[in-house]
């Protein structure tokens, strides 16, 4: 924090006193009556500025020290959390709502008062304070780990500052709600917060939600039958999600009166939303329930059109096809134009006539939760096809990057790096393993990407990222790292999920154009119950939870559920190509993990992965690591090399690869010519080297053939897909081992030499 102000004209007045000191020493070592004079003059003078400086700090001091008081004694009985703070963010007095919550040490930073309620404390007071300081207030709305704050901040001069901090419950209802009753609910149906009417109503503090209604589940918009102090009662029930997880009813009891005035066979007295329409479309009248599933205010309805959407065709048509009688009883499914929530209905037309005039009745039905079962549908399929072309389109690309880094590696063990073409090869094959790493990220969103699992530590592969993280990040933002001193290893790919790290911190880099703070935060969390959660269900156990926090512009509610979708970004063309959070995607499903997001718009974003924790002695695993260490390979091997591979520009650098290596290689294109060759039992074959996926037999299916004959020959698979291409329930192959294309020469030959040695 930064030195108080009122400390300035201390050390000013200090200063002057010492130049006076100065003054009167040389006024005395002078030598001549002038000199003297005026040093004289100099002390006199620089001693009554300092006096005067002084008086002035104990006046300011004193000013200030009342005012604080008078502020002190102005909040202390104030619901909220006030603090009263100086310039540089140390707290002066704190009033008893906040004592008792806080506990606020004598002139502790506030920062560090609140550092347990926001994710990132010091940017939210530095941004507020500074808008205060230029404006005078400052209003902000903010989320915290588990409550949301409404802070009003106040700068009576840059010395004098008072911050208020107000949760839900000290607003209680908005004053256009204050006669209503209001609650506010939990994810597992726990009420949290009810106003006086709200307890007035069911005649007092209720902690449950099925304590209060009997007809659960809710439906905002919907009547519902409610458990109230002088018996069961109807009410609206309107419903708003305020973030966090947690809902706000809003309750409008239905007097019973106008309940008994109704019968069942009156238009308002049906419980089904009802419309009558004229076959222009114009809305003549609507029942109580279709006002409120419409969110209608008293008054003219006006046309249908400005209440339903998305037909696929002009609404008159299709109401005068209705009016024609074609088309009758015949749902549609349309899209209510409600600004607060997306609402889907299905509408069917029933023709009337009325005093010789033909209108329409128009019956309304909630389809919300079919129409997003029905589109959660559509996405898994589009999902599952788009893997699918993403895995196919990546093996391919991997048998055209084996051939052009194969051949590469060819050309440059004939260069020597004295060769005018020895950087070209070098480019190719750097540009070769560029493209290699894109395809990559397509078979990690197809979730075929073939991993290397090692157990690792998340504090140590983080820090050994965060060099690499704060160049991505720049100068305008800061990069922070928390981790949980106790947290357990985990199992997974390290270079994956260092690209899951890195696609994180760039987002939320681009989020906030600004600057701002990126925290990473590490944490044990123990399941006891399973997690269910954005259709998703965690099951209980130990798991490794990284969180990704940013202070930027937030996602819209309408795309925070699409963001994970391949080709799908908020950035602006050119900018983004929408691979980045499909791949993280995929990487942490692969991986075993979960991944959320929860966002709000102008404050900022989380991530968080669950990734499972693996309880591996770490002995164990270095034990593991070292036996795996082999000796440098020898130059040239022995043997005889049965290579089957249907792509023949992969065929010719393998074979010509081993065949430098000192192996002798029979080339076979399908599964069917090398079980053709192997019919020769006076050939003696040492190895097969087989792709997985070919025309006709695949690479699995001949080498059991094969074996019957010869059991004991080794096997090396290869393929453009992950190792899962063997299928799923497959019987493993013994004496076998998979390498991944594309693949080098060097690791072609030294995975033969370590199968058969």
């Amino acid at each position: 924090m930064d030195r108080p102000q009122s400390l300035t004209p201390v050390f000013g007045a200090a200063l002057l006193i010492v130049l006076a000191a100065g003054a009167l020493w040389l006024s005395q070592s002078a030598t001549t009556q002038q000199v003297q004079i005026a040093a004289l003059a100099a002390t006199g003078a620089l001693s009554a500025v300092a006096l005067l400086w002084l008086l002035a700090d104990v006046v300011l001091a004193k000013r200030r020290s009342h005012q604080v008081k008078q502020l002190a004694d102005l909040v202390e009985t104030e619901p909220g959390f006030c603090f009263i703070c100086d310039g540089g963010g140390i707290t002066l007095q704190a009033n008893a709502a906040a004592r008792a919550r806080f506990q606020p040490s004598h002139q502790e930073p506030l920062a560090d008062v609140l550092r347990d309620i926001f994710a990132s404390t010091e940017g939210i007071l530095y941004r507020l304070q500074d808008r205060a300081l230029k404006e005078g207030t400052a209003l902000e709305e903010v989320t915290s780990h588990s409550e949301g704050f409404r802070i009003y901040v106040r700068a009576f001069s840059p010395d004098v500052i008072l911050w208020r901090f107000e949760t839900e419950a000290h607003r209680g209802a908005t004053p256009a709600r204050a006669d209503q009753p209001v609650m506010s609910v939990g994810r597992n149906g726990a009420i949290l917060y009810m106003n006086p009417c709200a307890r007035a109503l069911v005649g007092g503090r209720v902690k449950r939600l099925q304590d209060v209604f009997s007809d659960l589940p809710l439906r905002s918009g919907g009547v519902h039958h409610i458990q109230a102090a002088d018996g069961d009662q109807r009410a609206l029930v309107q419903t708003n999600d305020i973030g966090a997880g947690r809902i706000e009813l809003v309750i409008s009891p239905i007097a019973e009166e106008v309940e008994q005035a109704d019968t069942a066979g009156t238009f308002d007295g049906l419980p089904v939303p009802l419309l009558k329409v004229t076959p222009e479309g114009r809305i003549l009248r609507a029942n109580p329930e279709a006002r409120r599933m419409l969110n209608l205010e008293s008054g003219e309805p006006g046309h249908i059109a400005e209440h339903m959407e998305g037909l696929g065709r002009a609404l008159k048509d299709w109401l005068q096809e209705a009016v024609d009688g074609r088309g009758l009883h015949r749902s549609e499914f349309l899209r209510l134009t409600r600004a607060d929530r997306e609402v889907f209905v299905q509408v069917t037309l029933n023709r009337v006539v009325e005093d010789g005039e033909k209108c329409l009745i128009a019956v309304l039905n909630d389809a919300t939760e079919l129409k997003t079962l029905e589109a959660q549908f559509v996405q898994s399929q589009k999902m599952q096809a788009i893997g699918q072309l993403a895995g196919g389109v990546a093996h391919d690309f991997n048998n055209l990057l084996t051939a052009i880094s194969g051949h590469c590696d060819l050309l440059l063990m004939r260069h020597d790096q004295g060769d005018p073409e020895y950087g070209d090869l070098v480019q190719i094959n750097q540009n070769a393993n560029r493209a290699a790493a894109l395809v990559g990220q397509l078979l990690a969103f197809s979730r075929k990407q073939t991993m290397q699992p090692e157990v690792l530590d998340l504090r140590d592969t983080l820090s050994d990222l965060a060099h690499l993280l704060n160049r991505l990040v720049g100068e305008r933002v800061r990069l922070t790292l928390r981790h949980d001193p106790v947290l357990p290893p985990v199992r997974g790919d390290r270079r994956q999920l260092e690209q899951v790290m890195m696609n994180l911190v760039v987002n939320a880099r681009d989020a906030m154009p600004d600057g701002g703070e990126i925290v990473v935060e590490t944490e044990r969390r123990e399941l006891r119950e399973p997690l269910k959660r954005d259709r998703a269900v965690v099951a209980p156990g130990t798991y490794v939870s990284v969180r990704v926090i940013d202070e930027g512009m937030g996602i819209p509610p309408d795309k925070l559920q699409k963001v994970f979708e391949p080709f799908f970004t908020t950035k602006r063309p050119g900018e983004g190509t929408g691979l980045g959070l499909s791949t993280v995607y995929g990487i942490v499903k692969q991986t075993g993990g979960f991944i959320f997001v929860d966002s709000v718009v102008g404050q900022g974003t989380c991530f968080t992965l669950l990734l499972p924790s693996n309880e591996i002695d770490a002995k164990a695993a270095t034990a593991v690591v070292e036996e795996k260490t082999v000796a440098k390979l020898p130059e040239k091997g022995s043997g005889v090399v049965l290579l089957v591979e249907d792509e023949a520009p992969v065929r010719a650098f393998a074979a010509r690869a081993l065949r430098l290596r000192g192996y002798t290689v029979i080339e076979a294109e399908t599964a069917e010519d090398a079980l053709a060759t192997l019919e020769d039992e006076a050939l003696g074959v040492d190895i097969f080297v087989t792709d997985v996926v070919m025309p006709g037999m695949d690479g699995p299916t001949w080498v059991r053939k094969a074996r019957v004959n010869r059991p004991d020959t080794r096997v090396v698979f290869v393929s453009g897909y992950a190792e899962d291409a063997f299928g799923e329930g497959s019987e493993a192959i013994p004496n076998s081992v998979f390498l991944p294309k594309p693949f080098s020469l060097s690791e072609l030959t030294e995975t033969v030499h370590q199968q058969l040695h």
